[in-house]
């Protein structure tokens, strides 16, 4: 039952690495989803951590996915903060996240977890390249100093009034010395970790790049003076808790008296739709990922999201998928395990309770650096290289996914994606499921196995081609024809009788 804890010399850095990478994901998410509510401080932060901690922990324990970790998602931000002005009150919303988790549970005894096998794999490797080049030009303005932005922002358009594009002119223009100095040593400790020879020591495995790279963003800035030293909203902002009272005023409970409220399952049943195509979406990824190729249950998957939207709402959590970003850096940090994802909800924990005083001195420009050599790992110039290589059926949908995430958001991109892959299909479609041989006796068109309405263009166009020859249109192989191709098919018989044509001539048909 406890076959994962044999792993855990190699999933205690990773956990501490996705811990690293996901703190300051889940502040930034928690403050921008609530910031409709004009609360600063403990109650808005904390609702982005809680929801960290209940991934980290419920849904990792729930789950069968090795590698998947789960935890706010910056996908949601848009629907949570339009479902609190809707509702009014973060209270109702909450009731709303419960009923949500509930129905995401439903959808997995009703085959919803499957929809992911449907997604074409030039999608998915897309996905995870544009997710990558997101990071990395998401994170190059924090690399810099410039955080008017939320940590952990994916969409095209930001928060502060500008655009991914545009976030990057103005924080070349309004950069910070002392973050460029510490997020560049980092971004070269980090490619140093990752070389071979380092790779080659023993001691790297129990070492994590990313731990060093905060270690000595910490140090570094303590010598760092003048202009140069780094404070306020450059640093991580943890609130440091020093009383129980203060503990339970981050926890908020559901409005239940709104359980009649249209609105209020509305806006529930939408979580569950988006949050569970988001979470299968990552978890498809994941697989793709992980060196061992484990195959994660969907269905189970979904489960364990839903009972995770339950208890983050009952508690005054924030919506919960899988999350591709602190997946990938689980398993870039040799994650083996589920333990991983569990040891930095854990972590989680203890650092809100304990380590909020150092964890308020790690400079943001440290963490960028981590995120960013997450980004590149997932968009690899060999990625690219990879696809051209199979051809454009492939490449355009891949390189098509790439450009609407990075000027949309996720689901619209993927859906943009999907919609260009299937036009390969249609294409493939039209043009094969018949062979045709020429000879002196005629032309003879020779159908396939299954023959559906999308062969019909490509069957009647072979046969437009050779309408003044003897037609010979066999289906002794065929087990399958659409009504559709067999009345085309019908009819082009017919007009070749009246238009006195050569005969056309059905085997089996």
């Amino acid at each position: 039952m406890f076959t994962f804890l044999k792993s855990w010399k190699q999933d205690l850095p990773a956990g501490l690495v996705v811990f690293l990478v996901a703190l300051p994901l889940c502040l930034g998410i928690g403050l921008a989803s609530t910031s409709v509510l004009g609360q600063d401080g403990l109650p808005s932060v904390m609702t982005g951590v809680l929801a960290g901690i209940v991934g980290g922990t419920v849904v990792a324990l729930l789950s069968n996915s090795r590698l998947g970790v789960s935890g706010p998602a910056a996908g949601l931000i848009t629907i949570v903060l339009a479902a609190i002005q809707e509702l009014g009150s973060f209270d109702t919303f909450l009731l709303a996240l419960v009923l949500a988790g509930l129905i995401q549970f439903a959808l997995a005894f009703v085959g919803f977890g499957l929809l992911a096998n449907y997604v074409p794999t030039a999608v998915i490797k897309g996905m995870l390249a544009a997710i990558g080049i997101t990071l990395i030009l998401k994170e190059i303005p924090h690399l810099l100093g410039y955080d008017n932005d939320f940590f952990g922002d994916e969409s095209f358009w930001q928060f502060d009034g500008h655009n991914t594009f545009s976030e990057l002119f103005y924080a070349l223009n309004a950069f910070e010395p002392g973050a460029v100095v510490i997020g560049l040593v980092a971004v070269f400790l980090l490619l140093s970790f990752d070389s071979k020879w380092i790779k080659k020591q023993r001691w790297s495995t129990y070492i994590p790049g990313a731990l060093v790279v905060v270690l000595f963003g910490i140090v570094s800035n303590q010598f760092l003076t003048g202009d140069m030293h780094l404070t306020g909203k450059h640093l991580v902002q943890v609130p440091d808790l020093h009383s129980w009272k203060q503990i339970k005023s981050i926890f908020h409970t559901p409005n239940w008296t709104q359980f009649g409220n249209s609105k209020v399952w509305v806006i529930a049943v939408t979580l569950a739709i988006v949050g569970s195509l988001e979470t299968l979406l990552s978890v498809e990824a994941t697989d793709k990922l992980d060196p061992k190729k484990h195959k994660t249950n969907p269905h189970r998957e979904l489960k364990a999201q839903g009972i995770g939207n339950l208890v983050s709402g009952l508690i005054g959590g924030l919506p919960i998928t899988q999350v591709i970003v602190r997946s990938s850096a689980n398993i870039a940090a040799g994650g083996q395990s589920k333990l991983a994802a569990f040891i930095h909800g854990l972590l989680l924990v203890i650092s809100i309770l304990f380590l909020g005083g150092i964890l308020n001195m790690i400079p943001l420009a440290a963490l960028a650096a981590v995120l960013v050599l997450v980004g590149y790992k997932l968009a690899k110039w060999s990625v690219f290289v990879e696809m051209y290589q199979k051809g454009l059926a492939q490449f355009i949908p891949f390189v098509t996914t790439i450009l609407a995430i990075l000027l949309t958001d996720l689901l619209k991109g993927i859906a943009i994606g999907i919609l260009v892959a299937i036009f390969y299909v249609l294409k493939r479609n039209y043009q094969n499921h018949f062979t045709k041989e020429d000879s002196l006796e005629g032309f003879k068109l020779i159908l396939s196995e299954e023959v559906t309405f999308l062969n019909k263009g490509g069957i009647l166009e072979a046969l437009e081609a050779h309408k003044l020859q003897r037609i010979t249109i066999d289906a002794s192989r065929t087990k399958s024809i659409d009504q559709d191709v067999l009345e085309a098919l019908q009819e082009f018989k017919f007009n070749a009788e009246q238009e006195g044509r050569p005969e056309i001539i059905f085997i089996n048909l």
